[in-house]
């Protein structure tokens, strides 16, 4: 990923120094499970820990590569330049490149994982303080983009809450699923060397071993992994066009924090956009455009190919990268976001009490009126609202039928906001739990 869309910590993961560091961790670990077994001689594996804190010469890996064709084997051979010959005899002792290469991918893509799981658990506890800060800021909901019926802020926050705390869950067992390692040499046998070494490995390496591996570790855990990704950028996209769509000029009930200094446009100096959600709109595009190609690597012919290696060498770094960084923009966006309770009310009020129809047709076959004759008698006075500008309380109270059936008294009680808010506690107790 472009460094404008890319934090530190989740690029260095991705850093060949990173990769080479682990393929010797791989290699190191192996060499001492072999000695333990007998396999190779004990001086042997600890003579490849001479390189435990050798900074590997990425400039001369590539070099050799450019020779061998295989990266693999450019860095064996990087690594014998570094312990010796003589000493680099039994590394590598019996494994495949795919026992390295697929090893390595999923240690960074635990490693990944973890800082997406911490990203995620930030973004939560800013909407919940979000979520608690307007808790009881009524505003207008919409059903397709058409105002519904009243609702708060606070419940806003809170779905995006329970969205994300979702996807901190999915997040979770896609790191359990993708953590696990393989080094069972050529086509997954074993034929040339223990399991043991490969229960070393695993173990010294926080993963848990494959239980059938063939030359590579199963796609379908990758496909699990980057589909969780797939789902995260979408809640992401969710709350982004939420803001956005509060933040249009005809709305403004909210807005990105627009800093001292900012300009919007370079030709409209009045403009403020909402360009971070924007961004994160696109963001999420790019995290999602990784899911095809993952599911994709699953079928592989026989025991491997190779077919999968160019997907992923792309998609581990650019989706687990971006999503990183949107995870912790969103949560900036969320932290400094300026709502307006005030327009929302506004924004309410501009069909003068169309919102409280349903609570009157609800009460006129309460009346004893048949649904469909309710339907009519409300439907009539609130296209008077839509087309005429009319009040729709005054509508009401002018129609005859609807008297007939309610008073004056019975009608001005189906207008009481508090009506539409009276079970926020219990939604919010079902989101955060009874001590919100």
């Amino acid at each position: 990923m472009i460094p404008r869309y890319s934090r530190p910590e989740m690029v260095a993961i991705w850093s060949p120094e990173t990769k080479f560091r682990i393929w010797y961790e791989i290699e190191a670990h192996a060499c001492d499970a072999q000695a333990k077994i007998g396999v190779i001689p004990e001086a042997s594996a600890k003579a490849v820990w001479k390189a435990k804190d050798v900074e590997f010469d990425v400039a001369r890996i590539d070099e050799i590569e450019a020779v061998t064709k295989h990266d693999v084997i450019a860095f064996l051979t990087h690594l014998a330049e570094i312990i010796g010959n003589e000493e680099a005899r039994f590394v590598h002792q019996g494994m495949t490149s795919s026992d390295v290469l697929d090893t390595c991918f999923n240690v960074q893509l635990v490693r990944a994982a973890d800082l997406l799981i911490d990203g995620t658990e930030k973004l939560l506890a800013a909407l919940k303080r979000r979520a608690l800060e307007h808790k009881n800021t009524i505003r207008i909901g919409r059903s397709h983009g058409i105002h519904a019926e009243p609702t708060t802020m606070g419940l806003t926050f809170a779905r995006f809450y329970a969205e994300m705390d979702r996807n901190l869950d999915r997040l979770k067992v896609a790191r359990k699923e993708i953590a696990t390692g393989a080094v069972s040499g050529a086509v997954g046998t074993f034929a040339n060397i223990d399991p043991s070494v490969e229960e070393h490995v695993c173990k010294e390496l926080g993963l848990e071993a494959e239980p059938i591996s063939t030359q590579v570790i199963p796609r379908d855990r990758h496909a699990a992994f980057f589909a969780a990704l797939g789902v995260v950028a979408s809640s992401i996209e969710n709350v982004s066009i939420e803001i956005r769509h509060m933040q249009r000029t005809e709305v403004l009930e909210a807005e990105e924090f627009f800093s001292k200094g900012q300009k919007g446009s370079s030709a409209m100096p009045h403009k403020r956009n909402p360009v971070l959600t924007e961004n994160l709109t696109g963001l999420s595009r790019l995290v999602r455009m990784a899911v095809v190609p993952a599911m994709e690597n699953v079928a592989l012919w026989h025991e491997r190919d190779i077919s999968h290696s160019s997907v992923e060498r792309n998609i581990g770094p650019d989706s687990t990268i971006t999503l990183d960084f949107a995870l912790a923009r969103l949560t900036m966006v969320i932290d400094k976001l300026v709502i307006y309770p005030d327009n929302m009310i506004a924004n309410m009020n501009k069909f003068r009490g169309l919102v409280h129809s349903q609570r009157v047709l609800l009460a006129l076959t309460q009346k004893g009126c048949s649904r469909e004759d309710s339907y009519k008698m409300v439907q009539r006075n609130a296209m008077r609202v839509w087309e005429e500008g009319a009040d729709f309380m005054t509508e009401l109270k002018n129609d005859a039928e609807v008297m007939a059936a309610m008073s004056v008294a019975e009608i001005e009680d189906k207008f009481d906001l508090g009506y539409h808010t009276k079970h926020v506690d219990t939604i919010f107790a079902r989101v955060f739990g009874d001590s919100n």
